[in-house]
């Protein structure tokens, strides 16, 4: 990968303006913890890419982000049902499907 830890931190702030983070009132700065995710990512991916083929390299990467996705869907829709709100898990998942696609 030849793309700069800070380039990749610079887009990850641009995504996330598309769906923001509630860092609420968290105990560090979020473009520190932007840094910190991506620097331990990339350190990741370094170590594997040599000793993985590509396919089997995108199929780590795909489960990782499933993992992610639903952690993420179960974390909020624990926290809907704690605020006494209805969960609806088409929405929760729309932040992560193609615009337009159902």
């Amino acid at each position: 990968m030849e793309v700069s830890t800070e380039a990749l931190v610079d887009l990850l702030r641009e995504i996330e303006a598309e769906d923001p983070i509630d860092y609420a009132d968290l105990p560090f700065g979020e473009q520190e913890l932007r840094r910190l995710v991506m620097n331990s990512l990339m350190e990741r991916h370094h170590a594997v890419e040599a000793a993985m083929s590509d396919s089997d390299l995108q199929a780590m990467y795909l489960l990782s982000t499933a993992k992610l996705v639903l952690e993420n869907t179960v974390l909020h829709a624990r926290l809907l049902l704690l605020q006494g709100q209805q969960v609806n898990i088409q929405s929760l998942l729309a932040p992560f499907t193609l615009k337009g696609k159902k």
